[in-house]
C-alpha cells in the first residue's frame, strides 16, 4: 500500500484558524463523547422542539463547528477513521463490517491507533458504554486487540494522578423504536416531543409513522443530553473538569432514507464541539473539517507528536492549516454494495455514484426494518410521493450530483446537467480524480468476497435466525441479488 503525505492548501481564510489562545498549564485529561446516529437536531443548532441543555452549555462555553464533516456515513468506517486519523479508504477499511469473513484487514505496518498513541504517552486511556463503567462500542474494520488499546472502561480507575484519555459511546439516534427505552425517556425527558409537533424535511412525505419515527428520534436526542449531563456531573465530582478537554460529535447522521450511509448533508453533516474554557474562549467555527481532525487534534493538545501519515489536521495552534475542500466515502453497507463520493467545497457539494444503474435504497435487510422504508415504498408505489420525495426512490441514478447548498440547503435540486455549472463540474471531477489518487483510495478496487461474503451469510443469518428468521431470509437474498446485478455489470 501508497502512503502520502498530504497537500497542504493555502486560501484566504476568514473564520478558519481559531484565534483561541493555548494556555495549557498542565497535562489536559481528553474526552470524547461519540453519539450514534444523529445529525444536527441539538438545540443549540436551531431545534427548537428540543431541551438540550447540557450540549448547549457544551457550545455556549466551548468551540463550535458548524461544517463538520463525517469522512464515512455509516458507523464502523467512521469509527476505523476516527481511532486511527486516517481515511477509511486508505486503510482499507471502508466496506461497514468488513473483516468478517475468512479474510481479515489488519493495519498497514507502522500504523498505530489514537489510544495506543496516548497509552504510550503515559495516558489511561478507556472506552466506556453510556454508564462509564462497561465497555463501550468499538466496531473497527481491522483486527486488533482490545487490552493494546484501552486499560479499561471507567477512567476513574485510573492511577492517582495519571492523565486520561476516556472515550463515551451514547446510544443516541438507536434509541428509537425501541421499546424497552421508552419508559426509560418517559421518566427523564422534560417534555416529550409528539409526532403532532414534527416538522419533517420536504423531501420525506408527511405521514402519521413518519411523523411518530422522527418525534421518537428527537425524544433520543433529549434523551442523549441526558447522558451527556451525567458525563459532566461524574467529571465535576472528581473535580476535574478544568484540567479536561472535551469533544463532542456524532458518527454519522440520523438513520433515515435520506440520512445513514448517504452523503447528503442529513447523513454526513454532524454536529462538533470542542470544550475546554480554561483554554479557548467560546466560539462559532465556520470552516470545513473532517472528523479525523478530532484524532489529530487531540494528540496535539495532550503534547504527544503526531504522525506523519495522519491524514487529519489539528484544528488549533500555529501548525493548524485550513481545508479547502472535505471528503466523505460510502462503500458496501453490510450485504449492499456501493461506492458513493461526496465532496463539500464553498457552497458546493458534490456527489459521484459509481453504480448509477442501482437504485438509491438497495434492498437492505438493515434498512428496510425500519418503520419509514415500507411507508415510502408504498407510498412511491402508488404515486403518492411528489418529486422531491420521490428522488431516493428512484430505480436508477445520476452518475453526478451538485447541489448550491446556500440556495437548496434540501439538496433537491441537481445542477449537474445545468450548462451554466459546466466548468464548476469539471473542476470537482478532476479534484476527485485527485484525491482518489492521492489519498489511495481503496474503493477503487474490488473486494474479495473472503472478506465478506459466504462467511458473513453464514454468520449473522444464524445469529439472526432463532431471533428474526425474516431478516435472515432477506439477507441472503439480498447477497444474491447483489451478485446478479454484479454480473449483470450494475
Amino acid at each position: 500500500m501508497r502512503w502520502f503525505t498530504p497537500v497542504l492548501l493555502t486560501v484566504l481564510f476568514s473564520a478558519g484558524v481559531s484565534n483561541a489562545t493555548e494556555t495549557l498549564s498542565s497535562t489536559p485529561n481528553i474526552v470524547w463523547i461519540v453519539v450514534d446516529d444523529m445529525s444536527c437536531h441539538f438545540s443549540y443548532q436551531g431545534e427548537k422542539r428540543v431541551y438540550t441543555p447540557n450540549v448547549d452549555r457544551l457550545a455556549r462555553e466551548g468551540i463550535t463547528f458548524t461544517k463538520a464533516y463525517a469522512t464515512a456515513p455509516v458507523c464502523s468506517a467512521f469509527r476505523s477513521a476516527m481511532i486511527t486519523g486516517m481515511y477509511q479508504t486508505s486503510i482499507g477499511a471502508h466496506h461497514h463490517r468488513s473483516s468478517r469473513g475468512k479474510l481479515k484487514l489488519k493495519l498497514p505496518e507502522g500504523i498505530k491507533t489514537i489510544p495506543e498513541l496516548f497509552r504510550d504517552a503515559g495516558y489511561y486511556t478507556t472506552n466506556a458504554n453510556p454508564s462509564g463503567v462497561k465497555p463501550g462500542k468499538e466496531d473497527y474494520n481491522f483486527v486488533y486487540q482490545r487490552a493494546k488499546l484501552y486499560d479499561g472502561a471507567d477512567w476513574t480507575k485510573r492511577p492517582k494522578g495519571k492523565p486520561f484519555f476516556a472515550q463515551y459511546q451514547l446510544r443516541g439516534g438507536k434509541l428509537r423504536n425501541v421499546s424497552k427505552w421508552n419508559n426509560e425517556a418517559e421518566a427523564n425527558v422534560v417534555q416529550l416531543v409528539t409526532p403532532n409537533q414534527v416538522k419533517l424535511p420536504p423531501y420525506y412525505p408527511d405521514h402519521p409513522i413518519l411523523r411518530e419515527d422522527w418525534a421518537d428520534y428527537l425524544n433520543a436526542v433529549q434523551y442523549t443530553d441526558i447522558e451527556v449531563g451525567r458525563i459532566l456531573a461524574t467529571l465535576k465530582k472528581e473535580n476535574i473538569l478544568d484540567e479536561t478537554i472535551i469533544f463532542f460529535l456524532t458518527d454519522h447522521g440520523i438513520s433515515h432514507a435520506r440520512g445513514k450511509q448517504f452523503l447528503y448533508e442529513e447523513g454526513v453533516l454532524i454536529p462538533f464541539i470542542v470544550w475546554a474554557p480554561e483554554r479557548f474562549k467560546p466560539e462559532q467555527r465556520d470552516d470545513l473539517i473532517a472528523h479525523i481532525d478530532m484524532s489529530v487534534t487531540s494528540l496535539h493538545l495532550a503534547g504527544i507528536k503526531i504522525p506523519a501519515y495522519m491524514q487529519g489536521r489539528t484544528l488549533f495552534g500555529k501548525s493548524a492549516k485550513p481545508r479547502e475542500y472535505v471528503v466523505s466515502a460510502r462503500d458496501r453497507c453490510d450485504e449492499t454494495v456501493d461506492r458513493i463520493r461526496g465532496i463539500r467545497q464553498g457552497d458546493f457539494k458534490y456527489i459521484r455514484n459509481f453504480h448509477p444503474k442501482r437504485p438509491y435504497l438497495q434492498p437492505s435487510a438493515y434498512k428496510d426494518k425500519k418503520p419509514f422504508m415500507p411507508v415510502l415504498r408504498e407510498l412511491f408505489a402508488a404515486g403518492k410521493l411528489n418529486e422531491a420525495q420521490s428522488l431516493h426512490l428512484a430505480q436508477t441514478r445520476p452518475e453526478e450530483e451538485l447541489y448550491d447548498l446556500s440556495k437548496d440547503p434540501w439538496e433537491i435540486h441537481n445542477l449537474a446537467a445545468d450548462p451554466a455549472h459546466k466548468n464548476r463540474l469539471a473542476a470537482f471531477r478532476e479534484l476527485l480524480m485527485k484525491w482518489v489518487e492521492d489519498s489511495n483510495d481503496q474503493g477503487r478496487f474490488p473486494e474479495s468476497e473472503a472478506m465478506f461474503d459466504s462467511d458473513m451469510t453464514a454468520s449473522l443469518s444464524t445469529g439472526l435466525r432463532k431471533k428474526d428468521p425474516v431478516h435472515a431470509k432477506k439477507l441472503r437474498a439480498n447477497i444474491t441479488l447483489m451478485k446478479k446485478w454484479k454480473a449483470e455489470g450494475r
